[in-house]
């Protein structure tokens, strides 16, 4: 079907030009990008909450006060292993209401005041909101063979030359134009695998592991961590990665075009970029 518009391009027929408009996400994607955006944010924020209560962390079976910590989060500093690192604002900062220090700001935590409990409960709750959606959209991705289609780089991307011609690309803000602009390319395919197969799982799977009830019934996650303490900073780990991603994942749409991008991403149409002279 073509719309009634002259440059809105629905036919494979014919590869679409700069300046077209097109369907570039599919309604699955859509949703379930909002609702995963959704839960990340609240996920990451009650998390920091949670890590306020102890801002250390620990490898093997154990995690206490006297044990040696491999990362930890002071009044002033932030130590990672031997080094240390000073620290003003953002982390390591002092609450205004009861004058209690704590690793992360209030304005980067859900709730915004010291409270274990209230943290606790958001981040459970919104667990699952990202869990179940994301089994439905794993198995529509792997059902539809969106990930190997889409997703899966190939032998010729993951050359040196080519990875380096991209990063080259990405640092000169070069962007693909005309019907390049629907492919992910390499680092883009990187990235999104890396989130949806590696940092996703892992926080899940970590986050099962410092269950006291889910290591009753699938003892093996222990084993297969190293531990609780160990499954904490895993899962600590993971969560810096997401949010790491989502960074660079918003500057990135900012820099391509940011009305272009969302659009895309809630009405699914996206219009092609133009070459230069065109």
């Amino acid at each position: 079907m073509v719309s009634s518009t002259s440059d809105t391009v629905e036919r494979a027929s014919a590869a679409p030009q700069g300046g077209q408009l097109v369907r570039r996400h599919s309604l699955p994607v859509r949703l379930w990008h909002w609702l995963n955006a959704l839960s990340v944010f609240i996920l990451l924020m009650s998390g920091l909450m949670i890590f306020n209560a102890h801002p250390q962390l620990y490898w093997g079976q154990f995690g206490a006060n006297p044990d040696h910590h491999w990362l930890a989060i002071f009044p002033g500093h932030l130590q990672i292993g031997s080094l240390m690192i000073p620290t003003h604002g953002i982390i390591a900062g002092v609450t205004p209401a009861n004058g209690r220090s704590v690793a992360f700001a209030p304005w980067l935590t859900i709730p915004s005041h010291y409270d274990l409990a209230d943290s606790r409960k958001w981040h459970f709750l919104f667990a699952w909101v990202l869990v179940v959606p994301g089994i439905c959209f794993w198995t529509w991705g792997f059902a539809r063979h969106h990930f190997r289609r889409d997703l899966a780089p190939s032998l010729q991307e993951l050359s040196p030359r080519h990875l380096l011609q991209d990063i080259a690309d990405h640092a000169r803000l070069r962007f693909p134009t005309g019907s390049a602009a629907l492919r992910f390319n390499i680092l883009q395919k990187l990235a999104y695998c890396g989130v949806l197969f590696l940092l996703l799982p892992g926080a899940i799977l970590t986050g099962l592991t410092m269950s006291p009830g889910m290591d009753a019934a699938w003892p093996w996650l222990l084993d297969l961590f190293g531990g609780r303490a160990s499954a904490r900073s895993i899962h600590f780990i993971c969560a810096m990665g997401i949010a790491l991603f989502i960074l660079v994942h918003l500057v990135m749409v900012v820099l391509a075009g940011p009305f272009n991008e969302i659009r895309s991403m809630i009405t699914g149409r996206y219009r092609l970029p133009r070459e230069k002279g065109e």
